[in-house]
């Protein structure tokens, strides 16, 4: 099996696992603790319960998680990429099958009974789930399909805005049904958000100072490895009075660890200092998602 395959093979191991976990945690963690998550879920869920509640209609999950994401996958499949917005699609299908036809053996050893584990530990899941896709160019559908479209367009995190939509709808959803649900759910997705900037940093910047005898050969390195450019200043060592050559460049936070472990192996000695950089304006190369 050649390379290829194996990544393809990768791609869909991730996407399926991650429906499958995003789909228990809908029928264990958040259905015990009677929670609306937000994002396409989150509407999905709210549609449900409006629909038994007020019509007493009985909906699919799977079949309103797919219609609300048909417009967004449209979108995705034109701006971002074919392949990220097919695996995409394959996570959202998986998902409703998963949601309506998960066995309760699956299901039944994990209810807690309080609201708060709840939201917590559900949030946590939710996020792992997300960031298992998103490692692989694909994404869980709904709002990240929105951040996803953004952050390429403006090169920076969005979760946080997503987050601040997010608790809006739930808060109106509250008044609806439950006002202390909805804060619980508020706090399911906070905990979302939260590991989810953590997990994954695929948008996240770091900026690397890097001061050298070997300029040329780093140089090289940080080109090949991240297809970022470099600038040199040149200085003087005030300990040795030596001069000295110091390297500047901002690269994506997920390529520093394998560039730190090159730039060590071409110049043992060189110093390297890693910053977080929290704004970036101008030209920054970004892998294509495919």
């Amino acid at each position: 099996m050649n390379s290829a395959s194996m990544s393809s093979l990768k791609r869909f191991a991730c996407v399926f696992i991650s429906a499958f976990i995003m789909a228990f945690n809908i029928n264990t963690l958040i259905h015990a603790g009677g929670l609306i998550p937000g994002g396409f879920t989150g509407l999905t869920l709210l549609i449900q319960e409006s629909a038994l509640k007020f019509a007493n209609i009985s909906l699919p999950f799977g079949v309103i998680l797919v219609i609300l994401n048909a417009v967004p996958a449209v979108i995705s499949f034109r701006a971002i990429g074919k392949w990220f917005s097919i695996f995409s699609c394959l996570n959202i299908v998986l998902c409703g099958f998963f949601s309506d036809w998960m066995p309760p053996v699956f299901t039944s050893f994990l209810q807690l009974p309080d609201p708060l584990l709840n939201a917590v530990f559900g949030g946590i899941l939710n996020a792992f789930a997300i960031n298992l896709c998103l490692n692989v160019d694909a994404t869980t559908g709904g709002t990240d399909f929105i951040a996803i479209y953004f952050s390429e367009r403006q090169g920076k995190d969005v979760w946080n805005y997503i987050l601040l939509g997010n608790c809006v709808i739930l808060t109106l959803a509250g008044f609806l049904f439950s006002l202390e649900k909805a804060f619980y759910s508020i706090i399911f997705q906070f905990t979302t958000t939260t590991a989810l900037t953590s997990l994954y940093r695929g948008y996240q910047q770091k900026t690397l100072l890097i001061i050298t005898d070997k300029a040329e050969e780093v140089y090289t390195v940080i080109r090949d490895i991240t297809h970022h450019d470099a600038t040199s200043f040149t200085g003087i060592g005030r300990y040795l009075k030596t001069e000295r050559t110091m390297l500047y460049s901002v690269v994506s936070a997920n390529d520093v660890t394998p560039l730190i472990s090159a730039i060590k192996a071409v110049d043992p000695h060189a110093f390297i200092n890693t910053i977080r950089t929290e704004q970036l304006t101008g030209s920054f190369y970004r892998r294509p998602k495919n």
